[in-house]
């Protein structure tokens, strides 16, 4: 067998092995949807207002986290602007101490 076959025949089962394996794939999908649908315990209503009320607490939840961490991080930027005032003076103190 030339080599060209034989690079064409490995290149077709290199095919056939990745559109099985998107069959598959797509089985299992199938499979799994249908399963959900059947095992469901709510109906597509209720099912959609429980999504629905799950991210607005999801975004409530969002946006008091970063209120806190804005008023956090201003905190933290006043304390450390308070510590470079502090390190500041007492720099200040120390030179005239030196100068005398």
């Amino acid at each position: 067998m030339s080599d060209k076959a034989s690079d064409e025949i490995v290149r077709t089962d290199e095919d056939d092995n990745g559109s099985s394996r998107v069959v598959w794939f797509l089985t299992g999908a199938i499979i799994g949807a249908t399963a959900a649908v059947l095992y469901a315990p709510k109906s597509g209503k209720d099912t959609r207002q429980y999504l629905s009320d799950q991210a607005q607490k999801g975004k409530d939840a969002i946006a008091e986290s970063s209120s806190d961490v804005v008023d956090a991080s201003k905190e933290m930027f006043e304390r450390g602007r308070k510590l470079v005032e502090d390190a500041a003076e007492l720099f200040d103190r120390g030179r005239k101490l030196v100068k005398g």
